[in-house]
């Protein structure tokens, strides 16, 4: 499976199978719901191919504590920019009610990095989820959190929340994370939150974690980063496509996997020790979240 590194295939070359489906019928719906509650999703703000789907389906990863993050990784479409220091008080609530309305029974909340906030924005994400657990009580809670630069205060302070899934991407292999992540985001550091979460979170916490491909690693390396996860006590771990969402500024596609190599991925996880694996050329770290969380806890 080890791949021969070609040149970045451009926009009329993108294979046949990088397709994404049209919007069906729920998709005004949940838009008129996102704009009418004034939040934010990392399907829009981070280009995912997999929006009109999951919007379709009634879905969608919120986003918190803005549209804007301090960081910027060379695989991210979100506008990157600081705010200063403010924080909208008024957002737990009104993820809650967003919820409510929309009548979901489990729930994906990520976020952007807050480098300018003492605590990363921690304390927000948890207040979201207590929010959510006040006014829709029967919801799971995934969290996609940021590293908070390692902060072990600002992670007990969204553990202490109890959501059922705490996820933070690896993002990419060791040798290729320096020049594709934001400088203040390291490898180490990524596994270290993902141990720490493991260690000190509720004994039933469910932790959960991702690669994009094609990037231009190796099988090599990709086997050390699912065995690095693995050894920090990763349960749920997600494969999908890198796509170049702009320009120049952003890291290259040096190769699309094929859906079989895809498939071969998913099989050679599951030996390594996951739980649950997704894996596929659209897969991404919240897709089909629910259905993943399912699938390593029966009658969850």
């Amino acid at each position: 499976m080890t791949p021969e590194l070609v040149r970045p295939d451009p926009p009329e070359r993108i294979p046949s199978w990088i397709r994404a489906p049209l919007p069906g019928r729920q998709y005004e719906q949940v838009r008129e719901l996102l704009r009418s509650q004034g939040l934010h999703t990392v399907c829009r703000e981070a280009r995912c191919p997999n929006l009109a789907e999951c919007w379709s389906a009634g879905t969608a990863t919120l986003m918190l504590l803005g549209d804007t993050c301090t960081r910027r990784c060379r695989f991210c479409a979100v506008t990157t920019r600081s705010a200063g220091g403010r924080v909208d008080e008024e957002e737990p609530a009104r993820v809650a009610e967003a919820v409510r309305l929309w009548g979901l029974a489990y729930v994906v909340l990520t976020m952007v990095c807050r480098d300018d906030l003492p605590d990363g924005g921690a304390s927000v994400v948890a207040r979201t989820v207590r929010a959510l657990r006040d006014r829709v009580p029967h919801v799971r809670v995934e969290l996609l959190t940021g590293d908070f630069r390692g902060d072990e205060r600002a992670l007990s302070t969204v553990l202490e929340s109890r959501p059922e899934v705490f996820a933070h991407n690896l993002e990419t292999v060791r040798r290729l994370s320096p020049g594709v992540r934001d400088r203040r985001a390291s490898y180490e550091q990524s596994l270290g939150i993902l141990r720490r979460a493991k260690e000190s979170g509720p004994s039933d916490l469910i932790t959960k974690s991702s690669l994009m491909l094609g990037l231009g690693e190796t099988e090599e390396e990709i086997v050390e980063a699912l065995r690095d996860l693995r050894g920090v006590g990763v349960d749920l771990v997600t494969l999908g496509q890198y796509l170049r969402p702009g320009g120049p500024g952003f890291s290259p596609v040096v190769r699309y996997v094929p859906p079989k190599e895809f498939s071969e991925w998913e099989v050679r996880a599951r030996a390594l020790g996951f739980r649950g694996v997704a894996a596929g050329p659209l897969v991404r770290s919240s897709y089909r979240a629910d259905e993943l969380y399912r699938s390593c806890r029966p009658g969850g």
